[in-house]
């Protein structure tokens, strides 16, 4: 593990490696977990909800946030109106989070139907959090009426042009859909997603039953964001307030996972594991000679898993190789050279020893696990929509084996809602005759949800 040290009251990473570094003779495949750690001198305290402190303990701790920008994206399609309380909902939770927001942020609120609209401060133009602006968009937000269709794509390039107005790092948008994306093509928002890629990071959330989940996990996805539901539309002003809280944690942006493989050598997948499952392996831009950058988004005082996968060229017992060099890194600054912020060394060593290399290091094998957990959900549900029952079954059944082999009393909750567990242990299981479109899309939006290895 190396870590490197920033200027005072900037973000601390250190990179620590997990592997099994030995191969048999002519091994070529060596697969290493990634932890990635994020600390800082200087936090913000997380926001309590809007009605549980005096306004000026909702502000942020620590001065104003000159480095950050939001917008919110607000369903206001036809769909919003059944019942009219889910409107109603969505502007409490909208007025709940603008005023969560902390003095110095940039902001703006958009309304999303099969067009985009600049509801505040209009113009073109960010808002920047006070006492006056937050009244203000408060008072706006009455406007706000349901109506006309639903084209995501649209709200995110508006999304896009305002964040690009702001001069500093962290870029941040928050999305709030209750219906399918019904009036624009799959290509429309699949262009969107990739013109905001890598420009700024965007929470995404359903609220109620009728939306489709592919849709929203995919733009959280795409954006290097989360992704939820919200069943009742009363819980959104919570949802909100909480989504703005771990937005203004965030301290760094644009941070590149970083590697290097020798010549002969090639990465074959990079995926974020923990705290959810994300493939970044299509993400990775070239960083050089040998070189690639994938992408992580912005950091709070956190930290993450990645499993790397590399090829390496086939060797003889006795000989060992830097597999990979994994760093953590920001781009550069008026014209100078990109930041290093943490490395770590990924190495194979060929040996006749079978116990050494048949041994999987418990890190890889409890997020290859985790990866195979989420994978069993998708196919399970997808084959019970398609009427294969016993397809299902087994899949299904596979989840709640792996669900409790790893500890992930989270996702066997959610798995009991789908089906009848008989034995969890071996994963024997009964499909539930009548399952809740909540409890269905609950499981399937959160599938991704991984718990970290037990140490």
């Amino acid at each position: 593990m190396t870590d490197f040290a920033e200027p005072p009251h900037a973000p601390r990473f250190s990179v620590d490696v997990y592997q099994n570094e030995y191969l048999p003779e002519g091994g070529h495949q060596v697969d290493a977990i990634i932890t990635v750690t994020s600390g800082s001198q200087a936090t913000y305290e997380r926001a309590p909800a809007a009605d549980a402190a005096p306004a000026d303990a909702r502000r942020g701790v620590a001065g104003d946030r000159t480095d950050t920008a939001v917008v919110i994206m607000i369903d206001c399609s036809g769909s919003m109106d059944d019942p009219p309380s889910k409107m109603r909902n969505a502007h409490e939770a909208t007025a709940a989070a603008v005023e969560t927001l902390p003095d110095g942020v940039s902001f703006a609120v958009v309304a999303g139907t099969h067009k985009a609209e600049e509801v505040y401060p209009g113009g073109g133009r960010l808002a920047v959090a006070g006492p006056e602006t937050r009244r203000e968009a408060r008072t706006s937000l009455r406007r706000l009426r349901a109506g006309g269709g639903t084209a995501i794509g649209g709200w995110l390039r508006l999304a896009d042009k305002l964040l690009a107005t702001h001069a500093g790092s962290i870029r941040h948008g928050v999305l709030l859909t209750d219906g399918r994306n019904e009036h624009e093509d799959p290509e429309s928002l699949r262009a969107a997603l990739d013109a905001c890629a890598g420009r700024f990071t965007c929470d995404a959330r359903g609220v109620g039953t009728d939306w489709e989940v592919n849709e929203v996990t995919g733009i959280a996805s795409a954006l290097l964001g989360t992704a939820d539901i919200v069943a009742d539309p009363k819980g959104l002003a919570a949802d909100f307030t909480e989504m703005i809280a771990n937005a203004m944690r965030k301290e760094v942006a644009d941070v590149a996972l970083r590697l290097w493989t020798p010549r002969g050598s090639k990465v074959k997948f990079v995926k974020q594991v923990a705290p959810t499952v994300v493939d970044l392996t299509d993400r990775r831009t070239d960083a050089g000679p040998n070189s690639g950058d994938y992408p992580t988004g912005s950091w709070s005082a956190e930290s993450r898993d990645y499993h790397v996968c590399v090829e390496v060229p086939p060797a003889e017992v006795g000989q060992e190789m830097l597999a990979a060099r994994a760093a953590l890194t920001l781009p550069p600054q008026d014209g100078g050279l990109p930041r290093t912020l943490a490395q770590g060394l990924i190495r194979a060593v060929w040996t006749d020893d079978l116990a050494a290399t048949t041994g999987i290091h418990p890190q890889v094998a409890h997020y290859t696990g985790q990866v195979e957990l989420a994978e069993a959900i998708r196919q399970g549900l997808e084959l019970r929509k398609a009427g294969d029952e016993e397809g299902a079954t087994v899949q299904l059944g596979r989840a709640v084996r792996l669900a409790e082999a790893s500890g992930n009393a989270d996702t066997s909750k959610l798995l009991s809602k789908v089906v009848d567990v008989v034995d969890a242990v071996n994963g024997t299981v009964r499909l539930k005759a009548k399952v809740a479109d909540a409890d269905e899309m609950t499981l399937e939006t959160r599938s991704t949800q991984t718990v970290r290895v037990k140490r």
